[in-house]
């Protein structure tokens, strides 16, 4: 580890920790592929309509997320909701791949930079702007990180297959929605991203460093392509999140 005036940018590479989900974590009799969805709502609407069981929990200081082994076209796969930003996501990648998952895919929402990205419109997020902090703990440091070039082209032949049509791009990945400045945003655009979030970078990094398969469906939601803000309403969209469940465990499947 090389020392430098910002502490973000000094990565080191060991891969021994004085705190590792790898001894704190037993591993069970459990799916390699798993699903990582932000829709509870989803969630519980997939649970009603087919058989589950829950194996484990992701515990957290006021927080206990079951871990679903559900059955899907015959196979078991995993299913977790995901919490939003990228702390929460490599920790869940990093729990998870304790108990023994190798394979994942993430499914949830993003803000759009193009007002033409309709609500509902499928994004596979190919590069990421390294807007947080989680990824320079798991990557050496750079502006952008990419997804692997087998879960894109997994998540293309899956949205292909079911007629899903998708734009494949940039997104800008930062810790704080809060701070989403116009200029911010302006410099964004003028790089290519097309989309905002808070966890694709960490995730990519996470992946990468702990050598597992990961692939990412977003849906756009909110628009940042304008004089204010525009919520649009993405979250009421519950038939568009049930069905971008639903591609994420196909996708999975085979990956």
């Amino acid at each position: 580890m090389q020392n430098h005036e910002f502490p973000i940018l000094e990565f080191d590479p060991d891969t021994n920790a004085f705190i590792m989900a790898e001894k704190l974590i037993q591993p069970i009799n459990i799916s390699k592929r798993a699903v990582l969805c932000f829709f509870l709502d989803a969630i519980e609407k997939f649970l009603s309509e087919c058989p589950y069981e829950i194996v484990a929990h992701l515990k957290g200081e006021g927080i206990s997320l079951p871990v679903y082994e559900v059955m899907y076209k015959g196979e078991k796969i995993v299913l977790v909701q995901s919490i939003p930003g990228a702390p929460m996501a490599a920790s869940h990648l990093e729990e998870l791949t304790a108990l023994g998952c190798r394979k994942y895919i993430a499914c949830g929402g993003c803000g759009v930079l193009q007002k033409e990205l309709a609500v509902g419109h499928l994004i596979i997020p190919a590069t990421a702007v390294r807007d947080e902090g989680t990824s320079y703990h798991y990557a050496p440091p750079s502006r952008e990180i990419a997804m692997s070039e087998h879960s894109i082209k997994v998540v293309e032949e899956t949205l292909t297959r079911n007629n899903a049509p998708y734009i494949k791009g940039k997104t800008w990945t930062t810790d704080a929605f809060f701070r989403e400045t116009p200029a911010r945003v302006a410099r964004r655009r003028q790089e290519g991203c097309i989309a905002v979030e808070m966890e694709t970078s960490a995730f990519i990094a996470v992946a990468q460093f702990k050598q597992i398969d990961f692939g990412q469906i977003l849906y756009a939601g909110d628009n940042l392509d304008g004089a204010e803000w525009d919520s649009r309403s993405w979250k009421s969209r519950t038939d568009i999140r049930e069905h971008v469940l639903k591609l994420a465990l196909d996708a999975c499947l085979q990956l």
